[in-house]
C-alpha cells in the first residue's frame, strides 16, 4: 500500500488526480473495516451461539420470538384493515357521483356531486385503532424477520461447517493433502465462491452484508481491506460440502486462504491489462469493472481467481469506458459503523413501511434494484397525494 500510494502520488502530480488515489478519510475507513472484519465476527459468533436453535441454550426462545412476532404482525394487519374498513363506512370524505343530464340527450356528462358521509366518533375511533395496529405491525414485523434471519443463518452455518460435515462423514473417503487435491480444491472453492458472490448481488439480504466492500468511491489496495463484518447474518452455499468428496477441512481452509490472498492485488488502478491471462484469470481490469457503478458494469465479473465462470454463466464484461467506482446510491460517509450497518437499517425501514407480508419479505429476499424502485414508487405516490 505504501508503494502504491507513493506511485499514485507521483502520477497525480504529473497527470492529475484519479479515483485510484488514496484519500485519508477513505483509507482510514477501509482499514477500520478490515480490522472490524476480524473482530466483529468473533464477537457475533459468541452472541449467536446461545440462541442457535437446536444447539444454544436459548434457541427455543429465539424461535418463539420469531413465531410470536409473525403472529402478532398478522393479527395487527387484520385489525388495521378492518378498522380502515370502518373508517371507509363511517368517516370517509366527499365522494363524486355521475349525474345524467336527462333522458333523450345524445350524450351524458358526468358532473361532481358532493355526497356527505358521516365523520362522527366511529370514524375517528377507527382511524386511531388502525394507526395503533399499523405501528404494532411495523415493529413486530421487523422483530420477526430479524429473528428469523438470525435463527436461520445460525442453524445453516452450524449444520454445514466443514469440520462438522467431515466428522459426520466418518472420514469414509480421504483424498489427503497432495498438490493435485489442493489445486482441485482451490478451483472448486472458486466455483462455489462465484455463486455465493453472485447471490450477494442478487438478494438484498446478502447485498446488505456485501455492500460494505463496494461502498468506497476510491479504488486502491486499501479498498481490498474494506470487508463485511456481518457474514454471520447470511446463508451461503457451503464450502463444507467438499468434505463429502473426501477433502479435508484443512485443505478447504488452505483454498480459502489462497482465494483471499489472490483477491488483494486486483484492487488497484496501477496494473493494466495482462494480455492472454485476461481470458482465464480474474485480473485488476476485470475487477475494476466489478466495482463500477456504470450501468453496463453492474453485477458483472463475480469470479475470484478465475474469470471463466463469468464467461460460462453470462456475467462477464470487459473494461471499456472509464469506471465510476462506488454505488448507484452512494452513502456519503466515512463512518465505519454507518458503512457496516447502513443497508441493513434501510432494509428494515422498508420492512417497517410495508403493510403486507409480500411487501415485507420482498425488500429482504428480492434484488436490491426491486427495493429501490419500490421505494421510489411509494415516494412518488406520496408526493402525488400531497400535491
Amino acid at each position: 500500500m505504501g508503494l502504491e500510494h507513493a506511485y499514485l502520488k507521483r502520477r497525480a502530480a504529473q497527470r492529475g488526480p484519479t479515483a485510484g488515489d488514496y484519500e485519508r478519510r477513505d483509507t482510514i475507513a477501509s482499514l477500520s473495516m478490515g480490522l472490524g472484519s476480524f473482530l466483529v465476527p468473533m464477537a457475533m459468533a459468541r452472541l449467536v451461539a446461545p440462541v442457535t436453535p437446536g444447539r444454544g441454550r436459548y434457541g427455543q426462545v429465539l424461535v418463539g420470538v420469531t413465531v410470536g412476532a409473525a403472529a402478532l404482525t398478522t393479527l395487527a394487519d387484520l385489525v388495521a384493515r378492518s378498522s380502515r374498513g370502518e373508517v371507509g363506512q363511517a368517516g370517509e370524505g366527499p365522494r363524486s357521483a355521475p349525474l345524467d343530464t336527462g333522458a333523450g340527450s345524445d350524450r351524458s356528462t358526468s358532473v361532481d356531486a358532493t355526497v356527505s358521509a358521516p365523520t362522527g366518533p366511529a370514524g375517528g375511533r377507527g382511524r386511531r385503532v388502525a394507526a395503533v395496529a399499523r405501528r404494532v405491525a411495523s415493529s413486530s414485523a421487523v422483530v420477526g424477520i430479524s429473528s428469523a434471519v438470525v435463527a436461520g443463518s445460525a442453524v445453516w452455518a452450524g449444520r454445514t461447517g466443514a469440520t462438522r460435515l467431515w466428522n459426520r462423514s466418518g472420514h469414509r473417503r480421504d483424498l489427503g493433502t497432495g498438490v493435485a487435491v489442493t489445486l482441485g480444491t482451490i478451483v472448486a472453492w472458486d466455483f462455489i465462491y462465484y455463486w455465493n458472490h453472485r447471490f450477494m448481488h442478487e438478494s438484498r439480504w446478502l447485498w446488505a452484508i456485501h455492500v460494505v466492500h463496494h461502498s468506497s468511491e476510491r479504488y486502491n489496495l486499501s479498498t481490498a481491506l474494506r470487508q463485511p463484518v456481518a457474514e454471520h447474518l447470511g446463508s451461503f452455499l457451503p464450502y463444507g460440502v467438499l468434505t463429502l468428496l473426501g477433502v479435508r477441512p484443512s485443505v478447504i481452509e488452505t483454498a480459502r486462504g489462497v482465494n483471499l490472498l489472490y483477491q488483494y492485488w486486483i484492487h488497484t488502478e496501477t496494473i493494466g491489462r495482462l494480455g492472454p491471462a485476461e481470458e482465464v484469470l480474474n485480473t485488476a481490469s476485470h475487477h475494476r469493472v466489478h466495482h463500477g457503478s456504470n450501468r453496463q458494469y453492474l453485477d458483472r465479473n463475480h469470479g475470484s481467481i478465475l474469470i471463466v465462470w463469468d464467461r460460462l454463466f453470462g456475467t462477464f464484461a470487459r473494461e471499456e469506458e472509464p469506471v465510476v467506482y462506488g454505488l448507484t446510491h452512494n452513502i456519503d460517509t466515512f463512518n465505519p459503523v454507518r458503512i457496516a450497518t447502513g443497508e441493513h437499517v434501510e432494509m428494515l425501514r422498508d420492512v417497517a413501511r410495508a403493510d403486507n407480508w409480500r411487501d415485507r419479505l420482498s425488500p429482504v429476499f428480492r434484488g436490491p434494484g426491486w427495493s429501490y424502485a419500490r421505494r421510489a414508487e411509494r415516494e412518488g405516490a406520496n408526493a402525488s397525494e400531497v400535491a
